[in-house]
């Protein structure tokens, strides 16, 4: 979404209006921007569109305030923000509509590459068969790259220069988080026993 252009004829500052009213349309606008968007929207883009001296966290929270309740709220996953349907929600939409395309039906094997890749980036092919003791196939690579859960990443400075793999922001965004920082911590998924017995 980031451009470097204002819209021209956007009032952002509405100084012909009272603050309360000021504040209220900056977080309708906001609102429209997260509705009208299916990736998360990152704070710089939200700027272009409220007051030079509003606070875009501010009008989140109180947007995320007016939200409490809804069947849907505000996340902040891979360094924006972006509308979510709440988690006890789920079986509803299940029954009534045709989401199987949309969910991540990933085995546990291809879940547990994906966290090494995860932990591990840049990493190649040779890096997960050391981790996992034996040769991942090119087709689970290849299932996680189609659902844009992994990228290419640099070349290996290894002899060959193999190719590494990422997370992608799409794995963000799967998965809840706003930045790979958010990953559990090794030894708490040790403790959870859910460290693969390594």
């Amino acid at each position: 979404m980031a451009k470097d252009r204002s819209e021209p004829g956007l009032d952002r500052e509405l100084a012909d209006l009272p603050p309360e009213m000021r504040w209220r349309e900056w977080m309708r606008r906001i609102e429209a921007v997260l509705f009208a968007s299916a990736s998360p929207v990152p704070r710089e883009d939200l700027a272009r569109v409220v007051g030079q001296g509003a606070s875009v966290d501010l009008l989140v929270e109180d947007l995320a305030a007016d939200l409490e309740g809804r069947a849907f709220e505000i996340a902040r996953v891979a360094g924006g923000w972006m509308f979510r349907t709440r988690a006890s929600y789920a079986p509803a939409i299940r029954a009534a509509a045709d989401v199987g395309d949309q969910l991540l039906d990933l085995s546990e094997f291809d879940v547990a590459v994906l966290a090494a890749i995860a932990y591990q980036q840049p990493i190649t092919r040779d890096g997960l068969k050391d981790i996992f003791g034996k040769e991942i196939s090119r087709d689970l690579i290849g299932r996680l790259h189609a659902r844009d859960l992994i990228g290419t990443g640099p070349r290996s400075p290894k002899r060959g220069a193999p190719y590494t793999f990422v997370t992608t922001e799409q794995f963000l965004v799967a998965f809840g988080l706003e930045a790979l920082a958010d990953l559990p911590e090794q030894e708490q998924l040790a403790d959870a026993g859910l460290d693969g017995g390594s």
